[in-house]
């Protein structure tokens, strides 16, 4: 079974859980949840420092090739 028909399944399951059945495995979901929201943060390597100084380089030279954050929402 893949993950993704998995998570459909177990979406299926809460959806017609009782209501007192979802305060009692609200702890449990939440636990399990709990390193996925704690994302472990690593230094960047020398070939990705190295990626993000051209970058900077290109953006130095000419600003206006580079697209805004805020364009893009």
């Amino acid at each position: 079974m893949t993950t993704a028909v998995l998570r459909k399944e177990i979406h299926s399951i809460i959806d017609v859980i009782p209501d007192q059945g979802l305060t009692a495995i609200k702890p449990l979901l939440t636990h399990l949840a709990a390193d996925y929201w704690k994302p472990v943060t690593e230094p960047a390597s020398p070939k990705e420092i190295a990626m993000i100084k051209r970058r900077l380089k290109d953006y130095e030279k000419d600003p206006s090739s580079f697209v805004p954050l805020e364009s893009l929402g």
